[in-house]
């Protein structure tokens, strides 16, 4: 099936797509991860979901990722936060969940961060997909090697073959410096909705301990933490994109 075209939103100059289904609310907004794009196997299979239920759905693609403008190696997590927010305030109206995966759910914790100091408390729930926040600080610095810290220091940035694409990951000196300033798990974390999080067990980019200090920050919210034993990073297989299905409907119930 040949997805239908994305709408554009320009962002501090950027070209961002867009696909948005208008519907009932809470809509549902997903936040894709490092490298991903909106037309991932969990962004279309939660927007079919979202389809049958009438639900609104937004999603989009990050400057430099998918159908978006602008160079990869050029995004930070403040410019695709900022992008985020700047597609999220167009085109939704009322309560929203957010669901973020990997990368996404920093950006989702730092979106209720910022749209509850400007006064915007909509955001009704938070279902979050092997969380990796603050994966700069907390997964990629502590395991520098001299020859990447070295490449830091001389080119701005090192590559790292992935597992998911022929294209390496780039990490650059912005994105881990700009990291720091976006740290979220450096204290309690108040979301003020109820959080559901997935994390797969045999996750080999984002260790489960990961999750858990996340858990342990949320001490004033309704958390659920589930544990997948044999779930990768990915979480695309049927019985994992049953268990995300059930948990986004789950906290669509809740919200009513």
């Amino acid at each position: 099936m040949t997805a239908t075209p994305p709408t554009f939103l320009d962002v501090d100059g950027a070209r961002i797509a867009v696909r948005h289904s208008p519907g009932a609310t809470p809509g549902i907004v997903w936040l894709g991860g490092y490298k991903s794009d909106m037309l991932g196997t969990k962004a279309e299979t939660l927007s079919e979901w979202a389809a049958k239920e009438a639900l609104a759905f937004l999603r989009h693609d990050y400057s430099g990722h998918g159908e978006s403008g602008g160079a990869f190696a050029d995004g930070t997590i403040s410019t695709w936060l900022s992008q985020s927010l700047a597609v999220f305030r167009h085109f939704t109206r009322g309560d929203q969940i957010l669901v973020g995966s990997s990368m996404g759910a920093w950006i989702a914790l730092r979106m209720v961060q910022e749209l509850r100091k400007a006064g915007e408390n909509r955001i009704a729930g938070l279902v979050l997909l092997a969380p990796a926040p603050d994966f700069t600080r907390e997964l990629v610095e502590p395991v520098l090697t001299e020859a990447q810290k070295r490449d830091l220091s001389e080119k701005g940035f090192f590559e790292e073959p992935s597992d998911y694409s022929a294209e390496p990951y780039i990490y650059t000196r912005a994105l881990i410096e700009d990291g720091r300033n976006n740290r979220v798990m450096t204290g309690p974390i108040d979301t003020h909705c109820p959080v559901h999080i997935l994390q797969g067990l045999a996750d080999a980019d984002v260790p489960s301990s990961h999750a858990l200090k996340l858990v342990s920050l949320l001490p004033a919210d309704d958390v659920t933490l589930s544990l997948i034993p044999d779930g990768d990073h990915r979480l695309s297989r049927p019985q994992d994109l049953d268990m995300l299905m059930r948990s986004v409907s789950d906290m669509v119930e809740r919200s009513k």
